[in-house]
């Protein structure tokens, strides 16, 4: 029997690196070794094709590489009808994008050049959708609100399960409480998906007639895919804030923790919590504890929200904060802060339209899931 020559795993590793991922996820067979590269954190990061902030213009749809240099490439939806449309907003969840459209959503994977059109309810008006999760099933939901044309002014939340392809209403957020029994307030509706479920920054207190609010907390709201249930989880480190002003934007790091970024419209100073240990459903509230990542504070930081009260889009990679936001004039900007101050700032020249809506994304091999007929209808094929 011939001897098999095999190439060093450092080398098969730097190829594969240069392979484009969705040609990548069926070599997951291969071997163990292979698929185990694949889920590495490292090898998706370094990936030659990797990109971090996804920006979306009135006309068209970009995607900004960081390392080694800011590098920008335009991009369309692979479904047929969709490439030009562009959209609305967009939300990053647990390594995918969630799309908003005129009448429906998106579910993408730039990375995989995978979407999913998903159309709203004929019933329903006015939909957004919030997040991404998925139940102890593994089955994905997507969770929203909108209107009924039957009662126009009511706004219900709603869920689509994956499964079935059907929408859903649920139960208003009566049942999330804060310490003091109040309901709380979602401060964006952007939602952060983590094993699953989602949470949102929420708060409790009275809104005056110049947007300040008193006498508050801040929390986060969670929202169980599983149970399709809202529960109040823990409080925020960040203190009193000018809901409307300030930054406060939550994100997840390293795949099982939080991060939390606020920064001061007055002061402009810039702080940033993780939470100490991994989050999981056998957490207790009690137990969140949060730790002090960041912190710059100087007169000539920039304003990381827009004049829109646009929140900014950030991750936290190397020690690093990397964050994308638009400056007053409507240009769009990537700030990278280090050693508690700010080490660079560029503008993203080939962006040209101003007010461009932006997202993290973190590149994923993760394929955009499918319903049951869907995969019915590939197992006749």
């Amino acid at each position: 029997m011939a001897h098999e020559e095999k190439l060093p795993w450092e080398l098969a590793e730097e190829i594969l690196s240069r392979v484009p991922p969705n040609t990548l996820v069926p070599l997951r067979t291969v071997s163990k070794q292979w698929n185990a590269l694949f889920d590495d954190k490292t090898f998706i990061k370094n990936h030659k094709a990797t990109n971090r902030f996804i920006l979306t213009t009135k006309s068209k749809i970009y995607s900004v590489s960081i390392d080694p240099k800011i590098e920008v490439c335009e991009l369309t939806f692979d479904i047929p009808g969709l490439e030009s449309q562009i959209p609305k907003y967009l939300f990053d969840c647990d390594k995918l994008l969630l799309c908003g459209m005129e009448k429906g959503v998106v579910v993408w994977n730039p990375c995989l050049r995978q979407s999913k059109w998903i159309e709203q309810d004929l019933n329903q008006t006015r939909m957004k959708a919030y997040g991404i999760g998925y139940n102890n099933k593994g089955s994905y939901k997507i969770v929203g609100t909108c209107h009924r044309k039957e009662h126009p002014t009511k706004v219900m939340w709603t869920i689509l399960d994956f499964a079935s392809n059907v929408w859903k209403d649920l139960l208003e957020l009566k049942s999330c409480n804060s310490k003091e029994g109040k309901r709380p307030t979602l401060h964006t509706t952007s939602g952060v998906s983590l094993n699953g479920n989602l949470y949102w920054i929420s708060f409790v207190g009275k809104i005056n007639p110049v947007y300040e609010v008193t006498d508050f907390v801040h929390g986060l709201t969670k929202f169980n895919c599983s149970s399709e249930k809202f529960f109040r989880f823990c409080d925020l480190p960040c203190g009193m804030t000018n809901c409307y002003k300030d930054a406060l934007v939550l994100k997840v790091i390293e795949g099982d923790r939080f991060s939390l970024l606020k920064q001061c419209h007055a002061t402009k100073k810039i702080e940033v919590w993780v939470s100490k240990y991994k989050i999981d459903d056998n957490l207790d509230i009690e137990d969140v504890e949060w730790i002090k990542f960041m912190e710059v504070s100087s007169p000539n930081l920039p304003d990381l929200v827009d004049p829109r009260y646009s929140q900014p889009s950030y991750f936290i990679e190397d020690k690093r904060l990397v964050a994308c936001s638009c400056d007053d004039t409507g240009r769009a900007w990537i700030y990278v802060f280090g050693e508690n101050k700010l080490i660079s700032k560029t503008q993203i020249d080939y962006v040209v339209d101003p007010w461009p809506s932006h997202s993290t994304f973190i590149p994923s091999l993760v394929p955009v899931p499918r319903g049951q007929r869907e995969e019915l209808a590939e197992l006749q094929v």
